[in-house]
């Protein structure tokens, strides 16, 4: 056996040793970018750690990683015991891991090719002590590409995937092509999430349906998924999430009352 095989193995025994004490292994995924994926990611795993689960929220979006600004705890470090990282406890019964938490300059791009981006991936999965966890949500880059591929390859029974797309059919195409990549390889769609379903009016509340409604809906039909959920589009969320602060700290709500909504039918299909 090379020493390149001796180090994939290694890798692979890690990664499968903490894994053993993860229940679920969710993958957050989506066709296409800004279609809000990071923002279900985000309240589903504070959904589930409001409930009590022991819950952890792995962003792997390393061009692009937005779980710690949205959680409030941009700036903060992950430390290391010399053995493995520490993930940061964002709150009670939620701990997070980012590329963002690692010291590089948010302001500079990562500019890496397929190798170093697979190995960074498997050390994030292998290398952090997640401990014994309920959920483990992983927060995936748009498409299909190396993150995605490596995650979905090297997690050791991933529990399935959710899928967020917004209603309008170019978004959908990208869904169904991610839909294909999950079921290629032998990942379940647990559910779909429809984000920017109308847009909900600041002033008087009256919401528009902007993008049209209902594609999320009738993807989750063709898949043969859960349908978890419509969110709105609105403006007060874009603030919450810029301020680190999830959609159930908002007022009670259309927008509060669907992302509790979407928590509850995930619940449901992913005990």
């Amino acid at each position: 056996m090379t020493s390149m095989e001796e180090t994939i193995k290694e890798q692979e025994r890690e990664i499968a040793g903490r894994m053993r004490q993860v229940r679920n292994k969710v993958l957050v995924m989506s066709g296409k970018g800004g279609v809000g994926k990071s923002t279900v990611a985000v309240n589903l795993a504070a959904a589930m750690a409001a409930a009590g689960k022991k819950t952890g929220l792995l962003d792997v979006d390393l061009h692009g990683p937005n779980v710690a600004r949205m959680l409030g705890i941009a700036g903060m470090r992950l430390e290391s015991d010399g053995d493995s990282i520490q993930p940061y406890a964002a709150a009670p019964n939620l701990v997070v891991c980012s590329m963002a938490l690692l010291g590089a300059d948010p302001s500079t791009a990562i500019i890496w090719r397929g190798p170093r981006k697979t190995s960074a991936i498997k050390e994030l999965l292998g290398g952090v002590n997640w401990g014994e966890l309920d959920y483990l949500f992983i927060d995936s880059p748009p498409g299909t590409g190396d993150e995605t591929l490596t995650v979905a390859q090297s997690l050791p029974g991933l529990t399935g995937a959710v899928l967020v797309t917004t209603p309008q059919e170019v978004a959908l195409d990208d869904a169904r092509r991610s839909a294909s990549f999950a079921g290629s390889l032998k990942v379940k769609i647990l559910g779909v999430v429809e984000n920017m379903s109308g847009f909900v009016c600041p002033g008087c509340g009256l919401e528009t349906h902007v993008f049209s409604s209902g594609g999320g809906e009738k993807l989750a039909a063709e898949l043969g998924a859960a349908f978890l959920g419509r969110l709105p589009l609105d403006p007060k969320a874009v603030m919450f999430a810029d301020s680190g602060r999830t959609l159930f700290e908002m007022e009670s709500g259309k927008t509060r009352d669907a992302a509790m909504a979407i928590a509850e039918k995930f619940f449901e299909v992913c005990p």
